[in-house]
């Protein structure tokens, strides 16, 4: 085996080059003397492996130097130092990237995956080759995976099919994706494995009459034009047919029913004028040509789809593609990369896989922790594209169901924290909009605007769902630290004392009882509903050290309440509080502070009790509106459901739901939910909707 390795390498590196990876072979054996694979093979069979499918892609040394090594920190006692100064710095950096994280203890396999899977992801941000190594070492060990249990198998399969074939598939390499595939599937469900198996292998021998006359055509036809051109019968495989026929509900006739065809020509003009010819023999099917070569998918593949109608009415599937498109469709990053062009500036597919690379180390450093990472990470490995416009006429690649917030993260993400609006092709559209290839997308932005938590309801990219998180995540904070402050501050005053006038010694012993990390999270904790202010105050100020003033004025200071903490602060749908209404606030654990009317029934048995309800008011300055509940009994008639439309809408108010009941042959009850800023803005409304004919009475509904 390593004869016919060295014979491989030989082939396109020079003397020199080989002669170090054999040093590295001859380390690694000896670091792995004794130890076997659970295949019963010597250990070092499984690094010379992982070597030769990086030889296979024409890799350069230092990869595969690196793979020879990868598990050498993992499983002997080597560390990277010791790598680094027998091979070189970049070499061992490689082995680090693609080692394990094993010396920190985990509390479950999930975390561990996902701490050394954001490792690697550091890694290749430094060196793509990472990844290559890592995609062969893994591609190996899905090759060798009887040794295992069952249940590991489908653990490690599960893994594969979610992670790293659609990293190979990011990266443009088809041949490892689809290996990785079908090995998945394999080990995931053996039993529809070999059924479908041996489906195929029935369909084939029934398709080759039909196969080999249409073959015969498209080589003819070119023939005719003296066109130099390889025709290729395209294999479906297994996993690509599984899924297809779960998420298509197609049965798997339906889908052999189609005959797909390969076509390599010598340049991009020739791919044209192929298709062309194509489209004379047979005829196309309307709405499936797809050109990748003008706009090429995310991760650089190019070719034309087109789909045909052939003889006898079969379908046809053919793609079109020149040499360079075929190589780069098979080995992906690894075909045409910077590093066999001696440091020289990477193609356009290297540029992709960077800013797809640098996209994860943002993502990253937003995440909360490894396991969000990776979610959000599985997110975006999934697309299918769609392709949109900057006004400016730039191509922007997003995914399918990519709604306008999508688009604004993906240009940048301090656009898409400051967008309010967009236009679509001119048009004023909805953010939550899906958006379609070929549109233009214009975002309107303004400096004060911040990301809406119900984006998060419809945005489908990982770096708008990430950057929102992280946004929304530091805002809440901010906001339960003032608020808990506040709500403290009040707590304390009923104590005889105030939230400035505390002692580090005070705090320090809080700490010690609670077992808090620091006073800020007891801060959040507060303003998040979590902790009662009372109690932490009571802790805070031992009894002997109160001063609680006779006259008792301090129990109803008010905390001041700005409408502006969205986050915190929820508005009770019982009794609609709006600006300028007495208010009380109701804690609630996990929810924050619950505001309510103050002569709201439901917090009748909690009023007095200042440990659940404490006294609010507004600040000065409130922006923003309130929804409000109002009654309208009528006499009915004709068009006053429109007529009382129109009144509020001409005041500026946005009805949100609205309902009609009969009371009794002679009456009807209207109720309408609206949002207003304030007591006088309802007060003009319920003044405006009086005045029309049919109303008998108006008034708000307040729970009371």
């Amino acid at each position: 085996m390593l004869t016919v390795f060295i014979n491989k390498l030989s082939s396109y590196l020079d003397e020199k080059e080989v002669a170090k990876i054999q040093r590295a072979y001859t380390y690694s054996e000896k670091c792995h003397s004794g130890q076997m694979r659970q295949s019963g093979d010597p250990y070092i069979t499984h690094p010379l492996a992982v070597a030769n499918i990086l030889a296979d892609m024409h890799m350069d040394h230092e990869s595969l130097m690196a793979a020879l090594l990868h598990d050498v920190i993992e499983d002997t006692g080597v560390t990277k130092g010791q790598i680094s100064r027998r091979f070189g710095r970049t070499v061992a950096d490689l082995v680090d990237g693609v080692s394990k994280l094993t010396e920190i203890e985990f509390e479950t396999k999930a975390e561990q995956q996902a701490e050394s899977f954001q490792k690697m992801t550091l890694a290749m941000s430094r060196d793509i080759r990472v990844v290559l190594v890592k995609l062969a070492d893994r591609l190996h060990n899905m090759r060798t995976l009887g040794g295992l249990s069952p249940e590991k198998r489908r653990r490690v399969a599960r893994e594969t099919l979610d992670i790293y074939a659609p990293i190979a598939q990011r990266l443009g390499i088809n041949d490892i994706r689809i290996e990785f595939e079908d090995l998945g599937f394999a080990a995931m469900y053996p039993l529809r494995h070999r059924r479908l198996r041996e489906a195929m292998k029935a369909a084939r021998k029934n398709r080759k009459e039909i196969v080999t006359e249409i073959h015969q055509a498209i080589e003819l036809r070119l023939e005719n034009e003296s066109f130099d051109a390889v025709v290729k019968g395209r294999e479906k495989h297994l996993w690509s047919i599984y899924q297809k026929m779960r998420t298509k509900k197609k049965s798997f006739r339906d889908i052999m029913d189609v005959f797909a065809f390969r076509l390599v020509v010598d340049n991009v003009d020739d791919c044209y004028r192929t298709l062309g010819m194509m489209h004379n023999i047979f005829k196309p099917v309307p709405g499936e040509f797809k050109d990748y070569i003008a706009i090429p998918k995310a991760n650089g593949y190019q070719s034309l789809h087109t789909v045909l109608v052939g003889m006898h009415g079969v379908l046809i599937e053919v793609q079109i593609r020149t040499k360079e498109m075929e190589k780069m469709a098979n080995y992906g990053i690894a075909a045409h990369w910077e590093y066999k062009a001696g440091g020289k500036t990477g193609d356009g597919h290297q540029r992709r896989a960077t800013r797809w690379i640098q996209g994860l180390l943002e993502m990253q450093k937003q995440a909360g922790n490894s396991l969000e990472f990776l979610e959000h990470v599985k997110a975006d490995l999934f697309p299918d594209e769609i392709y949109v416009f900057t006004p400016k006429g730039t191509i922007v690649e997003l995914p399918s169901n990519a709604t306008p917030i999508d688009f604004a993260y993906s240009v940048h993400t301090g656009l898409g924290d400051r967008c309010i609006a967009c236009r679509v092709d001119g048009e004023l559209t909805p953010l939550s909009q899906h958006l379609q290839s070929g549109q233009k997308i214009e975002i309107i932005s303004t400096a004060g605007a911040q990301p809406n938590p119900n984006w998060l309801n419809f945005v489908v990219t990982a770096k708008a769902r990430s950057a929102i998180r992280h946004f929304l995540k530091n805002q809440q904070h901010d906001e339960s630290v003032d608020l808990g402050k506040r709500l403290l501050d009040q707590a304390l005053a009923n104590l005889g004392t105030k939230y400035n006038e505390l002692k580090k010694s005070q705090i320090k012993s809080l700490l010690k009882e609670t077992g808090a990390p620091t006073f800020e999270y007891v801060l959040q904790q507060i303003g998040l509903g979590n902790s009662v202010p009372f109690a932490v105050a009571n802790l805070l100020i031992p009894a002997n050290k109160r001063k609680i003033s006779d006259d008792k004025k301090n129990s109803t200071l008010p905390v001041v309440i700005d409408a502006s903490e969205g986050l915190l602060l929820q508005y009770a749908r019982c009794c609609h509080p709006i600006h300028g209404d007495p208010i009380l606030g109701h804690m609630t654990p996990g929810k924050g502070l619950v505001i309510h009317l103050e002569s709201c029934r439901n917090l009748k048995e909690i009023r007095s009790n200042p440990e659940k309800c404490m006294p609010l008011t507004w600040s000065t300055v409130v922006t923003g509106e309130f929804p409000v509940e109002i009654k309208v009994e009528i006499t009915p008639e004709r068009g006053f459901i429109a007529a009382l439309a129109s009144r509020i809408t001409e005041e500026d108010a946005t009805i949100e739901q609205i309902s009609v009941n009969e009371k009794d042959p002679y009456t009807s009850i209207v109720d309408v939910v609206l949002t207003v800023r304030d007591r006088i803005h309802l007060a003009d409304i319920l003044r405006r909707a009086r005045s029309l004919t049919p109303v008998r009475r108006i008034y708000r509904v307040k729970n009371q």
